[in-house]
């Protein structure tokens, strides 16, 4: 997403030329910054309002970095939706919609204003407190194995057609197949892998105890299926109501676990879909 140069809200002492605009609600937020939507608010330092957030992301005219953090949500989404269409959208909420202004981006942002210099964190004194960054993605964690998920999810087909019924092999098959397999590349699972098992118990355990908000999320998919984001201590998992899911795991570097739908996995998903936040 890209936004336009022409529009400016106000940052600290000058004019922000915004960049870029993201989400920051239980149903669509940066799941980079958490597993959750009270994990990535305080990722933020902000309360997890119940309506959620639009967080700007633009350059002063220093070229200094700041967020601001706005309550008009519907605003940001137009802008969101005008870009993935390639429009052009002036971004440039009221003063009154401004929550707070913080110093740094908390995502990496490829782009950067023209005239002005080149992005950097504004110095303490203008500041106020330390300045946001990106999350560490340059090694295996919880920030990449959530990233993964979510490029899994965008390239779904991509993924999918990687495996075929035969990838789900009975169980005292499984760990030959596994040990076949490169790392980064989908493994072979019906469930059977340690690592699977224990984020399948606690998936139920979400439907039978609600978890913190925006830990499951259920969004758009083809026909009248849905995609299912689940997050917990140390996974991810992303299915589809009509066909298998994948797990990554923080114990396991690059590896995509592939689930079988077999007894157990249509019901969890339907189960899940059914209390998992949607976007408005």
């Amino acid at each position: 997403m890209a936004g336009t140069d022409e529009g400016a809200v106000a940052a600290a002492d000058d004019a922000l030329y915004v960049l870029t605009a993201v989400l920051l609600t239980p149903a669509q937020f940066p799941s980079v910054l958490g597993d959750d939507y009270p994990e990535a608010c305080a990722a933020l330092d902000l309360p997890p309002l119940a309506d959620g957030y639009g967080l700007v992301l633009g350059q002063d005219g220093g070229g200094a970095r700041w967020t601001v953090v706005i309550d008009d949500v519907s605003l940001v989404a137009v802008a969101i939706a005008s870009w993935d269409c390639g429009m052009e959208y002036e971004l440039s909420p009221d003063e009154r919609a401004v929550v707070t202004a913080l110093p740094g981006w908390p995502l990496a942002v490829a782009v950067a204003a023209p005239g002005v210099p080149a992005p950097h964190d504004p110095p303490p004194e203008t500041a106020g407190r330390t300045a946001l960054c990106p999350p560490d993605t340059g090694s295996w964690g919880p920030a990449q194995r959530r990233l993964g998920a979510d490029e899994i999810a965008l390239q779904w087909a991509a993924w999918r057609e990687q495996i075929d019924d035969d990838a789900f092999l009975p169980p005292r098959e499984q760990a030959t197949a596994a040990d076949s397999v490169p790392p980064g590349e989908p493994g072979a699972s019906t469930g059977g892998h340690a690592g699977v098992r224990r984020v399948l118990a606690e998936a139920h355990g979400y439907v039978e105890s609600p978890p913190p908000l925006g830990r499951v999320r259920s969004s758009f998919a083809p026909g009248e299926a849905r995609t299912l984001r689940a997050d917990g201590p140390g996974w991810s998992m992303v299915a589809r109501t009509d066909d298998i899911a994948f797990v990554l795991l923080d114990d396991k570097p690059g590896e995509i676990l592939p689930v079988g739908r077999g007894p157990e996995l249509p019901g969890l998903l339907e189960a899940l879909d059914k209390m998992a936040v949607r976007p408005l």
